[in-house]
């Protein structure tokens, strides 16, 4: 064998073994690395040993755990947006229903139905249609007025634009938010029409009463800024702006709550969205207020209850009214308000039992009339049905066609209460 044959042999042999030492010696080094991390770095510890075994595999538990709280941080932002313009748009709009209130001559007409509507109604639907179109441009919107009589009426129209030009918000933040200021007089008009949606049981539609309680609101006593919005049929978020009701919540429903209404002390916003209860804050003139929760007062002894129904008799039976209440063994005279203020009211424990009686067959009454504060007064602890126990059903047009009458009373007692309609409207 040559010398040039053997010199290849001692390269390679010599390679090998040093290649076993340096295996070796990394061996040695990654040994002394992990047992080193495991005395002096436990957290390197623990982070090696969800790498491997049991850490592979998340447990049913683990994984309930973070489907629950992603679900509770949607909910937490749904219909966020929503609540804050629609508590803007109400507060911008309750501010031109004052200055309207403050006025002898509230440019007051008839509609078709006899009832009356001011430059308000027609003021303050123009205001919150347009800041919901602004943000929600494709939802559909059901409202109460229409703009063909102010078509007509040039200076009935012109009067209404000095009102709605003039009414804004004292944050200039908030007053964009809710898309600035209308156009022209023109636009104005087209904006109140837009109202005009037919309700039913699919997609997002607002509902807005600009003024409930409009003959309240002439005397001078309790009206409400009303908006909801349903999706599906189902009430999601409602608002009500009261201009008239006290600021605090603690303060009882008196028997004059309804009349002579003044504004020192007074104005709140009631709000809810679904599932995450109900708020009280003042009234105010630029961005809004903090909030508090409500709650409806526990009844421990009905003969110390009080029960709000509508001054208006055509809008409520009033004779069984106080029948009912004689059964239910309440002393106490009931409490005659307009308007939605009377589900502010019970939601907050000022009162405890809203009655609204049929007072003939054939009426219905107007979803704009209670979707907000039926959703304000069940996430403040209530209950709410017709006069036969069924929940109210938004879903089946602009009317509550499927239901008669009105019941909302605390969840607890709510059952008794309903009873006992029943005993009395089946003696009449």
């Amino acid at each position: 064998m040559t010398v040039d044959k053997i010199k290849p042999q001692k390269k390679a042999s010599s390679h090998i073994f040093y290649s076993k030492i340096l295996f070796v010696f990394s061996l040695i080094v990654l040994i002394l690395a992990i047992f080193s991390s495991r005395i002096f770095f436990p957290r390197l510890s623990l982070i090696a040993s969800h790498l491997t075994g049991s850490a592979n595999t998340i447990t049913a538990t683990s994984r309930s755990t973070v489907t629950a709280t992603s679900t509770q941080k949607m909910a937490s932002s749904q219909y966020a947006k929503e609540l804050e313009v629609a508590q803007l748009a109400v507060q911008r709009a309750a501010r031109l229903t004052k200055r309207v209130f403050h006025e002898k001559a509230k440019g007051t007409v008839s509609k078709d139905d006899k009832s009356p509507v001011t430059i308000g109604d027609f003021g303050a639907q123009a205001l919150i249609i347009s800041a919901l179109k602004a943000n929600f441009p494709s939802d559909e919107i059901v409202a109460e007025e229409e703009a063909a009589q102010l078509r007509e009426d040039t200076p009935l129209r012109d009067q209404i634009w000095e009102l709605v030009k003039s009414t804004k918000l004292d944050d200039e933040a908030a007053e964009q938010l809710l898309g600035g200021a209308i156009k022209d007089a023109d636009a104005m008009l087209e904006i109140i029409d837009q109202g005009n949606s037919k309700g039913g049981a699919k997609g997002r539609i607002w509902t807005i009463d600009p003024i409930d309680g409009t003959k309240g609101f002439l005397r001078g006593g309790q009206y409400a800024v009303c908006l909801g919005l349903m999706v599906d049929g189902d009430v999601k978020v409602g608002v009500l702006g009261c201009p008239n009701l006290p600021v605090d919540d603690a303060a009882p429903l008196t028997a004059d709550i309804g009349t002579n209404a003044t504004d020192e002390g007074r104005g709140v916003i009631f709000s809810a969205i679904q599932g995450q209860g109900a708020t009280s804050r003042p009234l105010g003139t630029a961005g809004l207020a903090e909030g508090k929760p409500i709650a409806m007062k526990p009844i421990t002894e009905m003969s110390n209850a009080s029960f709000c129904e509508s001054v208006e008799a055509g809008h409520s039976d009033q004779g069984v009214a106080g029948q009912i209440a004689q059964k239910l063994g309440i002393t106490k005279p009931s409490v005659r308000m307009d308007s939605q203020a009377k589900y502010g009211s019970i939601a907050r424990g000022a009162g405890d039992i809203y009655l609204r009686l049929p007072t003939s067959k054939s009426y219905q009454e107007k979803i704009w009339d209670h979707a907000a504060g039926d959703l304000i007064v069940r996430e403040a602890g209530g209950q709410v049905t017709d006069v036969n126990g069924n929940r109210l059903d938004f879903s089946v047009g602009r009317t509550l066609a499927e239901n008669k009458g009105v019941i909302a009373a605390p969840a607890a007692v709510h059952d008794q209460v309903i009873k006992v309609v029943q005993e009395v409207l089946g003696q009449q």
